[in-house]
């Protein structure tokens, strides 16, 4: 419990001790956007880091460096935990915005952070709302904006494999946009919360970059169920790299 009480403290005290940085933020905006969009990740993936220590997490990368670096990806990983995100975000390159549930938009001050990050907020309910929101995605990869989601669409909480079936709709961010999509495969996450909620526990997770997809290189079938296609990619990632977990 100790863990967990040190990670609260850091994410409140994080919100409100930035709340005079928003504004400072704000003005550099108004003069260089792009010197506080970076000054903002970067703030956010060290305190993210940090949590990851606390929580005793260690990580073994695999294939960070097949990550395109000139041009915008769209990142689509696994999803098992809360700390999915804290792992993937600290380690994004450039900047990257996550679609993420409206509920999310209720949560004061964090939601300012996450709009600040280019975050998108997913209706899950309302197919109108969501095709806006995937617009919206495409919009800000054309204007070099990364992005990523969990198209499992939720936490899988059955277990490491096989994957909740991918929701196709989600990967329509790179093919309507034209750009690279990345898997993030990981093993064990659920092991450092979920597993044992309300504690956090040391563990060891595995993170795997796969090479970048193209969907337009293709064949016809493979891009007619693209992401039945990255469901595979990513479910004989996560098997293979299962060995690594000691």
């Amino acid at each position: 419990m100790i863990r967990f009480i040190l990670i609260c403290i850091v994410v409140v005290g994080y919100l409100i001790l930035t709340i005079p940085v928003l504004g400072i933020l704000w003005l550099i905006g108004r003069k260089n956007r792009r010197i506080q969009d970076i000054v903002s990740l970067r703030m956010v993936q060290w305190t993210f880091r940090f949590i990851l220590w606390i929580a005793g997490t260690k990580v073994t990368v695999i294939g960070q460096e097949r990550v395109p670096r000139d041009t915008p990806v769209l990142y689509i990983g696994n999803h098992r935990s809360f700390f999915d995100i804290l792992l993937t975000y600290s380690r994004c390159p450039d900047l990257t915005g996550y679609v993420a549930k409206d509920g999310m938009l209720k949560i004061p001050l964090l939601s300012t952070w996450m709009k600040r990050l280019y975050c998108l907020f997913l209706n899950r309910k309302d197919i109108k709302a969501g095709l806006q929101t995937i617009l919206a995605g495409i919009e800000q990869i054309k204007n070099g904006i990364s992005m990523c989601i969990f198209p499992e669409g939720t936490r899988n909480r059955d277990g490491e494999l096989p994957l909740l079936p991918f929701h196709e709709g989600s990967l329509k961010m790179a093919e309507k946009s034209g750009c690279p999509i990345v898997t993030m495969s990981m093993n064990n996450t659920a092991e450092i919360f979920e597993a044992h909620f309300p504690k956090i526990k040391p563990c060891h997770v595995v993170l795997e970059y796969g090479e970048p997809i193209y969907p337009k290189e293709l064949s016809k079938e493979d891009r007619k169920f693209l992401g039945a296609y990255c469901q595979r990619q990513m479910e004989e990632t996560i098997r293979r790299n299962s060995c690594l977990i000691g």
